[in-house]
């Protein structure tokens, strides 16, 4: 039997149900190698070299397929058809070739369908080919760059840019857009303006809304009415004269559908409607072409083959009418900057079956695929007919015209089935219907109203919004939209809050470092061009290796010239940068930068250590005034804590005050004096807001840890405390002592609540889900021997997170950082900073042995 590859479980079996016995369908689950995350994995000074490695939880899968290739000396690869499924295929294809599981007459072909039905999957049988080496090249030069930028680039801003964690090709040019539009919105300044509304009553009593459009013979301009004054007299203006109708203008008017659906638009649309964030809509989708129920999910193109549209067409006329059916099909072309490899459009892959039909019991894959069965639907419809009525209403001496618009739908066409959504609230006035007037009757003034406006800050992106920009840039492509949208929210770089993204402090700072010594690197036509020579390698249409010669040529020359760069200088320089935004001139005309707390010292940007920043004086220690960072607030100002600390009270003749420390807000139990260096302190839980905290609350944190008594199994002390990663309980000789068990609880209150019997339990819940853990750990990576100290270097999985492990130095990696790409030359500097003092110790301790040598 022929063995059949492809991507994932699901997907095989389907594609089995289909192909039946006589072949063995198994599945690869996705890329079955990549670059091994060190330096070397591509080598530009051996023509772009690429070192590949099986991943470790690919060797079984591979396994699988070499065994199976024992039995028929057949493989047929049917991965995705698209760019990645092509390299999939040729990375099949090279490792069972290198593990000689393919031999020289072993029949390997390739197919691709748009859709797992069995016609399609029955028709790809009948027409395989060989692996597509353009498609692949156009891959291999991809993640060629990818390695290439992140490993170079990232390793700079860990050196230059404390708390920065990595930087990626496209991903940098994405966060750029988000943080230039948060600038536009900071620098933005309302300008007040004014309109008129009037409720008028034809001679029947019916009512409707008019706008004043003309004043004083002038037409009216949308600032005209620039305060309330002036929108009072234009009032007065109307309210003093008698109206009536001027004109009635109704025109014929059509709604033309939109296209189906390509991968942007549908997640544009999904988030609309839906609020599905880039990755979720990907994943539904993904779980519906794998059951058969709709065409390939990663695609530019918008065309629909020939026997789709037929069958759409039927399916409207069965379910709406043949009224609904247009005489001739609806034909697409693509539009998109950079079209990629051309695929069919996103459809069902049946369009007589609704999602009503199919019984999906998923909630996202249901709702996806009501609107991809409804979008293909409509794209084939008749266009709406409508009629849009306008209507002037005006004073016989021509100092005052209004005007009403509406609209009737003379027959609904594709509405009836699916209307596109809005990015954002749009007021539309056409939306709306009029009663009969006729030209010369009287309008009765029931109300005039002004009305206040303020001019609006563009709005910050959706992810649907910032998938539009990239697509109009000609920025990624259908396969990268949501894994780039997500990682720049997996790093921390940006937030996402009620839809909108928000770049986060770290992030602008890594746009800022990047626009200023990288700055080609970032710009929107370079990253667009670089995106159409790779659409010209898949066409077969330049050499893969030019363009990664090019690329490397310049973007090496310029990490080189960031070697000399010193941190201070980095720094400095973003605040000029930013200056305009942190610093925005004062009204009194003062320097911006000069401290307000002590009158001295200059105020600038400092980096915190979790990667954040904040704006603090020059004159530190003398001076602790800190304020975050952004535009001066000074509402937020006057309500936050000084710089001395905010008194709470007294408690016990000790005074509590709130601070804002290096780490964080915490309070304190007295001042620090010299009898008292380390006055009792804790830290203030992120839940809790430090402004609003009061004294009772305060002393309860003062009060911890909690001692809950001896364990009734070995006499040990309980105790229950609020640590770095939240409320816990601890069973240990004593709250210092780092070993013992730490258990979790659910909630900051439980710390003064919980009692001993939830204590044991907990506790011991804790040691049992601990298994084998008392076995010597494994490691996730192993690096190889330190080049200078010697001693083995691995990557750990630790309980908060991956680290690197080099004798008794453990080093925590940066978040954001995957354990598997962190190179030697990472660890060695994560370790140098982890324990500088270690390899001084080092150093001095030779010359004593050659000292003792002499004397002997």
């Amino acid at each position: 039997m022929p063995v059949v590859v492809v991507e994932s479980p699901a997907k095989a079996k389907t594609i089995n149900k289909y192909l039946g016995d006589d072949y063995t369908v198994l599945a690869s689950y996705g890329h079955v190698r990549d670059l091994p995350p060190k330096d070397g994995s591509v080598d530009p000074d051996n023509e772009f070299e690429m070192l590949w490695e099986v991943a470790s939880d690919s060797k079984k899968h591979m396994k699988a397929i070499a065994d199976a290739l024992k039995d028929d000396n057949a493989l047929i690869l049917a991965t995705d058809p698209d760019r990645e499924g092509e390299a999939i295929s040729w990375h099949l294809q090279e490792a069972l070739t290198k593990r000689k599981s393919i031999k020289k007459d072993t029949d390997v072909k390739r197919v691709t369908f748009n859709a797992i039905t069995k016609t399609a999957v029955t028709e790809a049988m009948q027409n395989a080919r060989q692996v597509d080496m353009p498609l692949v090249e156009a891959y291999l030069a991809r993640r060629a760059l990818d390695y290439l930028v992140g490993f170079n680039l990232s390793p700079v801003l860990w050196r230059k840019l404390p708390g920065a964690k990595s930087a990626g090709r496209v991903q940098s040019v994405c966060l750029r857009l988000i943080t230039e539009r948060e600038m536009e919105i900071e620098a933005f300044r309302a300008r007040e303006y004014w309109s008129i509304k009037a409720v008028l009553a034809s001679p029947r009593g019916q009512e409707y809304e008019a706008r004043l459009v003309n004043l004083a013979g002038k037409k009216l301009e949308k600032y005209d009415l620039e305060n309330q004054t002036q929108a009072e007299m234009a009032q007065q203006a109307i309210t003093s004269r008698d109206l009536k109708i001027q004109s009635v203008e109704a025109k014929p008017a059509s709604r033309n559908p939109s296209a189906p659906f390509m991968t942007s638009t549908l997640q544009q649309e999904a988030s609309r409607k839906f609020g599905m964030g880039a990755r979720q809509c990907m994943s539904s989708a993904q779980r519906l072409y794998e059951a058969g129920y709709i065409t390939y999910m990663r695609t530019d193109g918008i065309d629909m083959a020939p026997e789709a549209v037929q069958n759409a067409r039927d399916a409207i006329k069965d379910r709406y009418g043949a009224e609904y059916v247009p005489d001739q099909p609806r034909m697409y072309k693509n539009k998109a900057k950079n079209a990629q490899e051309a695929h069919e459009c996103i459809r069902p892959t049946d369009m007589a079956r609704d999602a009503a039909s199919l019984k999906i019991t998923d909630d996202d894959q249901r709702k996806l695929y009501d609107l991809i069965w409804k979008r293909t639907l409509a794209c084939q419809m008749e266009g709406a007919r409508l009629e849009r009525t306008t209507v002037e209403i005006g004073s016989d001496d021509g100092q005052v015209v209004l005007r009403s618009t509406g609209q009737v739908v003379l027959f609904d066409g594709f509405l009836r089935v699916y209307e596109e959504g809005r990015d954002d609230d749009v007021v539309d006035d056409d939306d709306k219907r009029l009663p009969q007037l006729s030209e010369g009757e009287s309008a009765d003034k029931r109300t005039v109203t002004p009305e206040q406006h303020f001019t609006q800050p563009p709005p910050r992106y959706t992810e649907a919004t910032l998938v539009k920009r990239m697509e109009e840039l000609g920025i990624g492509r259908p396969s990268t939209y949501a894994s780039i949208v997500t990682t720049i929210q997996d790093r921390e770089y940006v937030r996402k809050d009620r839809n909108r993204l928000i770049p986060e402090d770290k992030g602008r700072l890594v746009i800022a470092f990047l626009e200023n010594y990288f700055r080609k690197y970032v710009g929107y036509n370079f990253t667009a061009g670089l995106e159409e020579e790779l659409d010209d390698v898949s066409a077969g249409d330049r050499n893969y290796k030019d363009v990664l010669g090019r690329f490397w040529q310049d973007f090496s020359a310029a990490i080189a010239e960031t070697s000399e760069l010193r941190i201070t200088d980095v720094l400095e320089k973003i605040n000029e940068v930013l200056e305009p935004h942190l610093f925005p001139p004062l009204e009194d005309g003062g320097d911006p930068r000069l401290c307000p707390n002590c009158g001295l010292g200059r105020l600038s940007m400092r980096t915190a250590r979790s990667g954040g920043a904040f704006i603090g004086c020059s004159n530190y220690p003398e001076c602790r005034y800190t304020r975050p960072f952004g535009p001066p607030d000074p509402e937020a100002e006057a309500s936050a804590i000084p710089p001395e600390g905010k008194l709470l009270g007294e408690d016990h003749g000790d005074e509590i005050r709130i601070f804002k420390g290096r780490f964080g807000p915490y309070v304190q139990r007295g001042a620090i004096t010299e009898e008292n260096k380390k006055p009792p302190r804790q830290s203030i839980p992120k839940d809790w807001t430090p402004e609003e905290l009061e004294l009772d609350r305060a002393v309860m944190l003062l009060s911890l840890p909690r001692e809950l008594g001896p364990h009734p199994e070995d006499g040990i002390m309980v105790w229950a405390n609020i640590g770095r990663y939240g409320p816990y309980l601890k069973h240990a000789e004593s709250t210092s002592d780092r070993g013992g068990t730490n258990a979790n609880l659910e909630s900051i209150d439980e710390v003064w609540t919980v009692g001993m019997n939830r204590a044991v339990q907990l506790l011991a819940e804790k040691v049992a889900s601990r298994g084998g853990r008392g076995a010597a750990a494994k490691p996730l990576h192993e690096l190889g021997e330190h080049p200078d100290e010697g001693g083995p270097v691995n990557v750990m999985k630790g309980k908060y997170g991956p680290y690197v492990k080099w004798g008794k130095v453990n080093a925590t990696i940066p978040k954001g950082t995957e354990p598997e790409n962190v190179t030697m030359d990472m660890a060695v500097q994560l370790i140098a900073e982890k324990a500088p003092k270690k390899k001084t110790t080092r150093k001095k301790a030779a010359p004593k042995k050659k000292a003792a040598k002499k004397s002997a």
